[in-house]
Order: structure tokens, then C-alpha cells, then sequence
């Protein structure tokens, strides 16, 4: 582990059962932690030991015995059992103290360790320190990095089974760091090897992940086709509840993307199920997610029941507290509320990509049906007299009024040059045209006819 030895020195150390005098090796540079030199010593493997660090006075002691405990040279099985507690203890104290470098540094320490005991322990192991350094934040480079160090060490001891599932959370890393092409190209060879294997709740996860990937790329055809042989695969195994519900979340935010609300709801509510029922902090982002489509099929005035419902009552926070106003907002089709909701609550809203994906479309229509409502009664308006009827900038109205012309949504022109807007009457279609071109279709299909039979005729 890549430690001087020192003179011994006797310690005693006070055990649950009373003074036990331990010959303890002092060690210099067995670990450094919080940036300054550390001392730590052979400790007995024994339950003894665990006790005294659980009971020592601050972490930097009971990180120091625990370190102890790992440098002890005895590989018998109970000492190998204490050990891998000595791992958990020490993982958990690192987190509080936030030292990522720390875990790393154990990770790269514990190699040795990791041949003596079963490959099945190892990666549980592994990967139960690459999840604690993802509890530390600002973490994202680090964990990738690690990542990367941990598949060069498993491909070259051949641990397939944990390359397999350390690159699976390697390409998820990505994937959150915006590394699209480099996540795709690693996930595209991890299926082909995952499928080979047929590992099917592996491959679950991997297929789940491509969906993501595909969707963040907004590519919905593959982020569809990703989905569904996750589902294909899960149908064929038992799947965890959490796993489950991640499935139907995915499923669920395609729905929405494919204006299929009244689907993506119910995908999100038994989403929501699956991660209340495990305490998940996912279930809120589920909840949240069932209010966007009551607001997006104009049930806006759902929300507040669906809030203060029981299971509504226990997430209340901000998220449920911005949807809350996009719901009054949208109830009352006031524009200066929507915008007003999405300035308070600008984290909630406009910092989540799937929320604000459809409140932008709902914005734009609001927008369009307030602006519509409001030049009906005229047939030449002041641009800005309906800037200030809406309260909005005129600039940001005038660009409106000329896209909804070009949409067709009504009929008019802009005068810029009098800062007008000039309506005209909606053009009435005339009977006589639709009939006279049936008549001239039926015209044609006689003289067809007349020309076969005088072609028969002739023969």
C-alpha cells in the first residue's frame, strides 16, 4: 500500500471488554487525507478493533484505525471478514469528510486486498466506493476518471463481469457530462458483448441508458427502439421495483415528447408508485412530471388536487410549488403569471430540459390565444396598444404577430411603417367553385368512357 515502516511502539488501546495492550507498527504516508500526513499503524483484524473506530472521538482517528485495521498482513477468513467491514466503515466516514481523493486513492490501494477474496465481493466493493464518491459533490470528472482506471484494471485481471457494469456507469458519467459520441461509441460495443453473454437485467440497464443517450440527442426513433428492447428484455427476467420505475419514467417523457399526454400520465403515475413505495428522491421529478401533463391537456385545474392528496402532501417543496403557478397562470391564461412563475422558479422550470421543452410550446400558444383574443374585436390595431394590453415588450410582440401571419393563424399584414396591424375578413369560400370542379371531374370520366367504347367499336 505504499508505506514507510517505522520503529514499533507499544499503544494501548481501550476495547469494549477492558485494556487490551496492542503492539502497534506506525506508518508514515499510509494514507493522506484533508492534504496533510497521516500516521496509521498495524491493527489487529478483529471485531475489537471496529468497536475502537466506531468509538474513537473525531473521523480523523477512526479513519486512522480503520487504515490500520487494512495494512494488517493476516489473510485468514475472519480477517478478511473484518476487513471488508473495515472497507464500509471507512467508505461511509470518507463521504462525511468529503474526501473524494481519499476514496480514490483506497480504490487503487485495495488491489492487492481484492485477489484474496472472492470476484463477486470485489465488485460489490468496487463499485459500493464509485457510488460514495458520487454522493460527494462536484465529483463528475473525478468519478469518470476513475472509472476509467477501474476498466484498465479489470480488463487486464480479466474481471469481466465488473468491466462489464463499471463501463455501463462509466457511460452514464458521460452522458451527464455531455459526452454524447464518446458514451455512444463505449455503450455500442458494451451491447454487442452484453448480448453475446445474454445478461439480460445488465443488458436492461445498458438498452435504458441508450434511450437516454438517444433522446438526449433528440434522435426519438432510437430513443423508442432503445426503450422498447429494455422492456423486451425486462419482460423475460425479474426486475427490481426501482429499475422498473426508471423504465416507466423513460417511457413517459417519450410519450410527452410525442404530444401523447394522457399515455405519458399514466406512465408517470405508476413511475411515481414504484419510487414512493422505495422512499426514491426520483418520485418528486415523477409527480412533478404528472402536473405538466394535466396543465399541458388544459386540466391545469387538476393540480391543486393532486397536491394536497396524501401522497402529494409529502413532496411539497418547490418543484410542486412551481408547477403550482405554471397551473394558476395557465387557468387564468395570464401571460405576466407564466412569466412571472418561470422567473421565481427558474430552477424548477426553465433548468429542467423536459419541463421547459413543453412549457415552451404551452408559452407559445398561450401567447397566440391571448393575441387572438385581444385583435379580434378590430380590423386596424396600434401594435402598441396590444403591447400594452398583454404586457409584454412591443418587439417581442411585433415578431409574434408577423410568425402567426405566416402560420396562417389569421389573416393580416403589418404596417411598420405606422406601427399597424391591419386585419382583414376571413375569405369565404364560394360553393360554386368545389362544385364546378366535381363537375368538370365527372365531364372527364364520360368522355373516358365514350372514347373505350368507340375504341371497342372500331376494333
Amino acid at each position: 500500500m505504499g508505506i514507510s515502516r517505522l520503529e514499533p511502539t507499544l499503544t494501548n488501546i481501550t476495547a469494549a471488554g477492558g485494556l487490551v495492550s496492542v503492539n502497534l507498527q506506525i506508518f508514515d504516508n499510509i494514507n493522506n487525507f484533508n492534504g496533510s500526513e497521516m500516521q496509521a499503524a498495524y491493527v489487529p483484524a478483529t471485531t475489537d478493533s471496529i468497536a475502537q473506530a466506531l468509538e474513537a472521538k473525531d473521523h480523523a482517528e477512526s479513519i486512522s484505525i480503520l487504515y490500520g485495521v487494512l495494512a494488517n498482513p493476516s489473510s485468514s477468513s475472519e480477517a478478511l471478514r473484518i476487513k471488508e467491514q473495515a472497507i464500509s466503515n471507512l467508505t461511509d466516514l470518507l463521504i462525511q469528510e468529503k474526501k473524494a481523493e481519499d476514496l480514490r486513492s483506497l480504490l487503487t490501494q485495495l488491489r492487492p486486498f481484492f485477489s484474496l477474496i472472492p470476484k463477486a465481493k470485489t465488485a460489490k466493493i468496487v463499485r459500493g466506493i464509485i457510488d460514495a464518491v458520487a454522493k460527494i459533490p462536484g465529483t463528475s470528472d473525478l468519478q469518470i476518471s476513475l472509472c476509467k482506471e477501474m476498466v484498465e484494471w479489470t480488463r487486464a485481471e480479466k474481471r469481466t463481469f465488473l468491466r462489464q457494469r463499471v463501463e455501463a456507469r462509466l457511460a452514464a458519467l458521460l452522458m451527464e457530462n455531455k459526452e454524447y459520441s464518446e458514451a455512444l461509441t463505449l455503450l455500442s460495443g458494451l451491447i454487442k458483448e452484453v448480448r453475446r453473454l445474454d445478461d439480460k437485467l445488465l443488458l436492461v440497464d445498458i438498452d435504458l441508458l441508450e434511450s437516454k443517450l438517444h433522446f438526449s440527442l433528440r434522435n426519438l426513433p432510437k430513443a423508442k427502439a432503445a426503450l422498447t428492447a429494455a422492456r423486451t428484455a425486462a419482460n423475460a427476467i425479474y426486475v427490481p421495483p426501482a429499475q422498473q420505475g426508471t423504465i416507466d419514467l423513460q417511457s413517459g417523457i417519450l410519450h410527452a415528447e410525442e404530444k401523447d399526454y394522457k399515455t405519458a400520465y399514466s406512465y408517470f403515475f405508476e413511475a411515481f408508485e414504484a419510487f414512493n413505495s422505495l422512499e426514491d428522491p426520483r418520485a418528486v421529478f415523477s409527480l412533478k412530471y404528472m402536473l405538466l401533463c394535466k396543465i399541458m391537456v388544459s386540466q391545469a385545474d387538476d393540480v391543486a388536487g393532486i397536491i394536497s392528496s396524501k401522497a402529494g402532501l409529502q413532496y411539497l417543496g418547490p418543484d410542486l410549488d412551481a408547477m403550482k403557478a405554471v397551473a394558476d397562470a395557465h387557468s387564468k391564461r395570464s401571460l405576466k403569471l407564466f412569466e412571472t412563475a418561470l422567473r421565481d422558479y427558474k430552477a424548477q422550470l426553465e433548468e429542467d430540459p423536459i419541463v421547459h421543452r413543453h412549457l415552451s410550446s404551452l408559452y407559445d400558444t398561450l401567447l397566440e390565444q391571448n393575441l387572438c383574443r385581444l385583435i379580434e374585436p378590430y380590423s386596424k390595431a396600434e401594435i402598441a396598444h396590444i403591447a400594452e394590453l398583454i404586457e409584454l415588450p412591443l418587439d417581442h410582440v411585433e415578431k409574434k404577430l408577423s410568425q402567426m401571419i405566416l402560420d396562417k393563424k389569421f389573416a393580416g399584414t403589418l404596417d411598420q411603417g405606422a406601427g399597424c396591424l391591419i386585419i382583414f375578413d376571413d375569405p369565404k369560400t364560394d360553393a360554386i367553385f368545389p362544385g364546378t370542379l366535381d363537375t368538370i371531374a365527372n365531364i372527364g370520366k364520360v368522355v373516358d368512357s365514350l372514347y373505350v367504347r368507340s375504341a371497342r367499336i372500331m376494333a
